[in-house]
């Protein structure tokens, strides 16, 4: 398979919301409005705890409940029981905050992006920390190292991809 970084394609797929004019914003708003938003539909989901606690940890609480629209490849409780022995605890700890925030960052992408969209397609994609994660939707979708199980939840500002490991920022 032919690996296409996001330069190009991602601009114009990811963050053509963003970039949308104001009709297509009060579009995409209208769609939208009815549904809760990322954080209050992980919380609701009730399988997001430690996620959800990570970003209180973090202090991304307003950003992930702001106008976006982002897609969030979200980590279920057992990706974070996967962790080493003792990880998620130290990830929380005050001193760590910077780490934590890095991590969950890598964890999300500018623009609501459907796994339609990136069906059949292996992309760099840059993330909100700011570097780039590997997407590989050419059979299901995987992100870094980790498998969406669910895809394509929408929330009023993105799209939550539930996936079933942490995804670690590597060293470029």
């Amino acid at each position: 398979m032919r690996l296409v970084t996001c330069a190009a394609i991602a601009a114009s797929l990811f963050a053509a919301p963003a970039l949308a004019g104001d009709d297509a914003k009060r579009n995409y708003n209208a769609h939208t409005t009815m549904r809760a938003d990322i954080v209050d539909t992980a919380v609701n989901a009730g399988q997001f705890n430690t996620l959800v606690a990570a970003v209180q940890t973090a202090g991304l609480v307003d950003t992930l409940k702001g106008d976006g629209p982002f897609t969030v490849f979200a980590p279920l409780d057992s990706a974070f029981a996967g962790l080493p022995h003792g990880e998620v605890d130290r990830l929380l700890r005050p001193e760590n905050r910077h780490e934590l925030i890095d991590i969950l960052t890598y964890h999300v992408v500018p623009g609501a992006i459907t796994a339609d969209q990136l069906s059949g397609q292996i992309l760099a994609v840059e993330t909100v920390e700011g570097s780039t994660v590997l997407i590989d939707a050419t059979d299901g979708v995987r992100v870094g190292n980790a498998q969406v199980v669910q895809a394509d939840i929408r929330t009023s500002n993105g799209i939550i991809h539930v996936v079933d490991r942490v995804i670690i920022p590597t060293a470029d």
